[in-house]
């Protein structure tokens, strides 16, 4: 099979196309032809070093697919061969043929193509574990999305709108506040010429938002923090601005405040198999009623996939960037 291989670990120009084996299912999963693979922050840290490959996964990047089940273990599940299915993965996804875990494989929605289903996985499983699950976003309460046009950024907009939340964003320019705020947000706070902290302060009349998603960390924590009501919860998922902070922990005391934080790739497909529940019974719904939808940017072909690398960290992108392999 045609796979992208990481040559050693560096700048874009380290994703090369390849032959590879195809790889063999073992107990409980499954063999997808991919058609469709979705580009992710996480795969850019892989390829540069800085986010090692969990114990038996493919060395391959790509942590998510759209295709085709070929075969595999499916005594335990209502999915046959030729389904079409999305998939959540540990690796791998950058190749013609994938293996996934049963339990993380979704079917593809239904008016939804392989391109607009490659990018739902990682992104909907990572927002409704942090959202939902760790920071348990009720109705009615308030959300702030840090990164609010990224791929994580307009899925959580969407569907924290969809379900009764108001929600806030921050992004870096003009334009990407206008298309953010057309997918639900009530307010895009563009971070370069505004104080995301006053704006989020003035519009809830001082209160505060009851969750922030935050993938930035760093100096943005004690940030974060003035924007809290009390008894708010901070949800971290990426460290783009760095990984120390400093935060005034009276507040965190006096205001019952929680700062959490995940990363998916390494939790336990029981895990997993939790989120995709979940998703299935609340988010597919939404999905196929086009009450959310995919917001794809770019779709390159697979020998493009450096490409696609440089896009995402240019930081151009508005949604998902995603490969095509048919």
């Amino acid at each position: 099979m045609r796979a992208i291989e990481m040559r050693g670990f560096g700048g874009p120009e380290v994703l090369q196309l390849c032959e590879r084996d195809m790889p063999v299912p073992g107990e409980g999963e499954v063999l997808i032809r991919v058609r469709a693979a979705g580009v992710n922050r996480p795969d850019v840290l892989q390829r540069m070093g800085l986010y090692p490959v969990p114990p038996g996964a493919s060395d391959l990047p790509g942590l998510e697919v759209a295709g085709e089940i070929v075969a595999g273990d499916m005594t335990v599940s209502d999915l046959q061969p030729g389904d079409a299915v999305c998939a959540l993965v540990q690796g791998g996804g950058y190749a013609e043929y994938c293996v996934a875990p049963l339990a993380q494989c979704l079917p593809v929605p239904r008016g939804l193509s392989m391109l607009e289903a490659a990018s739902l996985p990682e992104t909907y499983f990572t927002v409704w574990s942090n959202v939902f699950d760790r920071a348990r976003l009720l109705p009615g309460e308030g959300l702030l999305v840090q990164g609010g046009a990224s791929g994580i950024g307009v899925a959580a907009v969407q569907l924290a709108r969809a379900m009764g939340n108001r929600v806030f964003a921050t992004a870096g320019s003009d334009e990407k506040c206008r298309a953010v705020e057309a997918l639900g947000a009530e307010r895009c706070i563009n971070y370069k010429t505004e104080d995301f902290v006053q704006v989020v302060r003035e519009l809830t009349v001082g209160r505060g938002v009851d969750v922030v998603l935050d993938m930035v960390a760093g100096d943005y924590l004690p940030r974060e923090i003035q924007c809290l009501a009390d008894d708010g919860r901070i949800a971290i998922i990426a460290l783009l601005g760095g990984a120390k902070a400093q935060v005034d922990l009276g507040q965190v005391l006096r205001r019952r405040l929680t700062i959490t934080g995940s990363t998916l790739r390494p939790r336990s497909v029981q895990f997993k198999r939790a989120i995709a529940v979940e998703l299935k019974d609340k988010v597919w719904p939404l999905l196929e009623n086009r009450q959310i939808q995919p917001v794809i940017h770019t779709v390159l072909p697979l020998q493009a996939a450096a490409q696609a690398h440089a896009l995402m960290e240019s930081g151009q992108h508005i949604g998902k960037i995603v490969l095509q392999l048919d």
